[in-house]
């Protein structure tokens, strides 16, 4: 069994070391549009094997979406990040083609593939890769949910000093300052989150998620890179393992939560088939205004690729 993952960047090599460290696949193909650095980084994978133990087999190789021929699941990290002088929608448009020439490739070898796309602005490109594909909605999905998820526990442990395993928490909406955490759905092995820490901190607590990967790009100069590939690589498990997670990942909604052709993070059941189905939360009225306005801001993003 195979997973291929394209990029080969921080996020993308990082996907796929932890696939490779899971030992849930034969092989994993690392592929870059860069001359030597997929092939490079999966030579420095594989020798790190007799010290962690693990089998799985790593090839990078450098514009051969034919060594991807057959992958059971295929992570799209490709992508430029914002440069100087660049706006936001000649940002979207650079990487929608980005996206568009490697989604075109992968399903030509790879047609039974689930597509988990990593690549920013996360919502848009998840839909371009969606028209693109021309496959089923619950086979191309996007990771962001997982990755925020685990900022909002990370920082609760933090701030309650206990193991981020106890913690259970969901969030909606677009990746990024719109996405909208939700208490009422947090809880500390059942205890809800509300009665450990008071409603002001907790909002400071969720504003902090929401401008998690900011944080660290203001703190190293780039964006994130481990947490990312490590969430991407926990959905690729979920599908090859056929967990049948319960997980929010950026979906295409059809009706759900009122919302029709658009991506967005809803929680799902993750498994073989990719999406097995989307979990619809009963909703405050507060809650549904910060998901509509959470969407309306991801359809601002559409605008650009689909006019």
């Amino acid at each position: 069994m195979k997973v291929t993952v394209v990029g080969a960047g921080n996020v993308g090599a990082t996907c796929a070391y932890a696939i490779a460290e899971k030992e849930i696949v034969n092989e994993v193909i690392l592929l870059d549009i860069k001359e030597g650095l997929a092939e490079g980084k999966a030579l420095d994978m594989w020798q790190t094997a007799p010290v962690r133990l693990y089998d799985t087999r790593l090839k990078g190789v450098s514009n051969d979406y034919e060594a991807s021929a057959g992958s059971e699941v295929i992570v799209i990290t490709s992508g430029i990040p914002r440069k100087p002088g660049m706006s936001r929608d000649d940002l979207i448009s650079i990487n929608a083609g980005i996206v568009q020439s490697v989604t075109e490739s992968i399903v030509r070898y790879s047609p039974d593939a689930k597509i988990i796309v990593v690549s920013n602005p996360l919502d848009a490109m998840c839909y371009r890769a969606y028209l693109t594909a021309g496959l089923p909605s619950c086979r191309v999905f996007g990771m962001a949910g997982i990755l925020d998820t685990a900022r909002y526990i990370a920082f609760l442990a933090d701030e309650l000093e206990i193991s981020p395993r106890d913690i259970q928490a969901m969030l909606l909406g677009g990746h990024g300052d719109t996405m909208v955490p939700l208490p009422r759905y947090t809880t500390v092995s059942g205890i809800p989150v509300s009665e450990l820490i008071n409603e002001n901190r907790l909002n400071e607590i969720i504003d902090r998620t929401r401008g998690g990967g900011g944080e660290i790009v203001g703190l190293m100069g780039t964006s994130a890179w481990y947490a990312p590939g490590n969430a991407a690589a926990q959905m690729v498990e979920a599908i090859i393992k056929d967990q049948r997670r319960v997980v929010p990942v950026c979906a295409y909604l059809n009706g759900e939560y009122g919302m029709s052709d658009i991506y967005l993070g809803v929680p799902v059941i993750l498994g073989k088939n990719g999406v097995e189905k989307i979990i619809e939360l009963k909703l405050n009225v507060s809650e549904q205004a910060l998901l509509a306005r959470s969407a309306a801001a991801v359809r601002s993003t559409l605008d650009v690729i689909v006019p």
